[in-house]
């Protein structure tokens, strides 16, 4: 015999966006339950470099783009979170860094140069002196130009453990192949029927799959791959992005430390985005030479290596360009959204409960007891699955 619970929201998706939407909407009153097929943590969100972005890397270009202000206001929030102090406790998750750091490797262009002096940007950036500079840039060997950007990295698997055990309550593992969905919206997992009041699609790539499922062709979808790097060996701590000829980095590096002296260097930027035409042996010898390029006092001979093919899941836009800001769609009693970046779950989760107040659907006053379906696991690093060579 099924049984039948009736909810106010029902989140189909278990990564950034789908915790931290879930967490506030529970926090609202709203009786709020997650659905993921797979791990929380996703695919996308556990497989970013962390960073909150705060828009200089989108003012790369030499100007101050929509992306530059949409996203501007993040990484406060995020500060705010991790400091206990915000709408999401976040205090217990691990800061892999306060800052990260800007480099070029040689002379800015003169549009940059002046970007990066503005006032609107003195807040968020900072040249350092020669004597300020820390490793791997602290030797004589650099020559280029080194600034401090306010934009924290965070570790992401301490990250969505910190949001799991919050919501682990309310979020379920189901079967994506053998639910079924109704008419009037009902969803049947397992032996049970979950009849929401509105239902938010919020699974990245497996949003298409589900959207296929409720018989809607709009909001459309776009893939935009990479290839992702990453280097483990004896590594100095580095967060940075390295300036290149187009307004994307031309190189991304992250730093995650394992266990002993060893660390991983996750590489991402314009090298990942130009490698998904190479293959893993190729990609890797490209990013070799290329650190060989812009950090040659350093030895990368002994490091092992490994990549990782990803795809970013985004609402469609004209050219297939990144979108500016996070996404909210759909019609009637269902919506479906795509964050684009891991710093915009918070603005994300506030426009699903401005949209609910809009539409009149206020918090049920009964509360949902805990549904008979087992919690999902936390997603892995990449590095902790990666085959190295």
């Amino acid at each position: 015999m099924k049984r039948s619970y009736s909810v106010d929201l029902l989140i189909f998706g278990g990564g950034i966006a789908g915790l931290w939407t879930l967490l506030c909407a529970r926090q609202a009153g709203y009786q709020a339950l997650l659905l993921e097929n797979h791990a929380l943590g996703g695919v996308q969100s556990i497989a970013s470099q962390g960073i909150i972005h705060g828009g200089t890397k989108y003012a790369l270009g030499g100007s101050v783009t929509a992306s530059t202000r949409a996203i501007g206001d993040m990484p406060g929030i995020w500060r705010d979170a991790l400091a206990g102090r915000g709408d999401m406790d976040l205090s217990g998750v691990r800061l892999l860094s306060g800052h990260q750091y800007l480099w070029s490797s040689g002379s800015l262009t003169s549009s940059l140069a002046s970007l990066l002096a503005s006032k609107l940007m003195q807040s968020r950036v900072a040249p350092l002196a020669r004597d300020e500079h820390p490793s791997p840039f602290d030797v004589s060997g650099f020559r280029g130009r080194l600034y401090r950007l306010e934009e924290p990295v965070l570790d992401t698997a301490s990250l969505m453990k910190g949001l799991a055990d919050q919501a682990r309550p309310w979020c379920c593992l189901y079967d994506a192949e053998s639910m079924e969905i109704r008419n009037n919206n009902t969803v049947v997992v397992g032996n049970l029927e979950i009849s929401p009041r509105r239902v938010l699609l919020v699974a990245g790539k497996g949003n298409a799959a589900l959207m296929e499922r409720w018989g809607m062709t709009v909001p459309r979808m776009q893939l935009r791959p990479l290839h992702m790097l990453m280097a483990r060996g004896k590594l100095p701590p580095v967060h940075a992005h390295c300036l290149g000829a187009s307004a994307n980095p031309r190189l991304t590096i992250t730093s995650y430390p394992l266990e002993g002296e060893e660390s991983v260097w996750y590489l991402g930027g314009e090298l990942a985005e130009t490698g998904v035409t190479r293959d893993p042996a190729a990609q890797i010898a490209e990013a070799r030479a290329e650190l060989e390029r812009l950090l040659p006092w350093m030895d990368f001979t002994p490091l092992q290596w490994a990549t990782l093919p990803i795809d970013r899941a985004e609402v469609a836009t004209p050219g297939g360009k990144r979108p500016d800001d996070c996404y909210l769609g759909g019609d009637g009693s269902v919506m479906v959204a795509w964050p684009t970046k891991l710093a915009f779950a918070p603005r994300l989760a506030d426009r699903v409960l401005e949209r609910l107040a809009q539409e009149g659907v206020q918090a049920s006053e009964q509360e949902t007891p805990p549904l008979d379906l087992p919690a999902p696991p936390l997603a892995p690093l990449p590095w902790e699955h990666a085959t190295w060579s």
